[in-house]
């Protein structure tokens, strides 16, 4: 079988998207990555960012540490806000606090998102289990070509089913000839069996005459 050449990675051209609902949600997933990466970028530098975004809608969306207002004061004024020592201590306090709740909340990110992925896998081997055992499914979960074969399988197992209850049914009804005798196998005939008791007993009770036992 021939292999299709393959083009190998191209450049995928950004572009505005046309469909306005497909743009609102790219632009809530891109806004969560924007402010994640800006929440990282202060936690592993302290840096201090402030993002100011305007939705396609109009509605406004904003990222600042310490906080927006500070940063567009600074911004402005292209002076940084002189502060008194204890508010100083204060800022820098406030500002570790801040870091750690970035760290804390990229962790959390993390790991929904390691449970998403858990989750995509799960789902996915639930369906194979279903697909292999399908029969295991629910009624009303079948396609038609599977109710169809369980229904042939059905009863094709009936018919095992009646056999096997019509030979034991013969069986119990014409019991064997063949009786086991001190655990060695014998043929004795009804006839044996059905004897009087007065004839087994006087052979048995003919002490030194004829053929008794003792």
């Amino acid at each position: 079988m021939v292999k299709k050449p393959s083009k190998g990675r191209q450049k995928i051209e950004i572009s505005k998207i046309p469909k306005k609902n497909h743009l609102q949600v790219t632009f809530s997933k891109r806004r969560s990555g924007l402010f994640k990466k800006a929440s990282e970028l202060c936690t592993l530098c302290g840096a201090n960012v402030a993002i100011i975004v305007f939705s396609p809608a109009g509605k406004v969306f904003s990222f600042g540490h310490p906080d927006v207002e500070s940063i567009v004061d600074r911004f402005f004024t292209c002076n940084p806000i002189p502060e008194p020592n204890g508010l100083h201590l204060i800022e820098a306090h406030r500002n570790a606090s801040v870091r750690e709740l970035n760290l804390q909340l990229t962790q959390v990110l993390n790991q929904l998102e390691a449970e998403k992925k858990r989750g995509e896998i799960l789902s996915q081997m639930r369906r194979a289990s279903q697909t292999q055992c399908w029969w295991e499914a629910p009624i009303n979960e079948l396609s038609m070509p599977e109710l169809e074969q369980l229904k042939v399988s059905m009863e094709e197992l009936k018919k095992v089913v009646l056999s096997q209850g019509d030979k034991l049914l013969m069986e119990a009804a014409n019991p064997s000839p063949f009786y086991m005798i001190n655990g060695s196998s014998a043929m004795v005939d009804h006839f044996e069996i059905e004897r009087k008791p007065s004839e087994i007993h006087g052979n048995v009770h003919n002490f030194g005459y004829g053929q008794g036992f003792f």
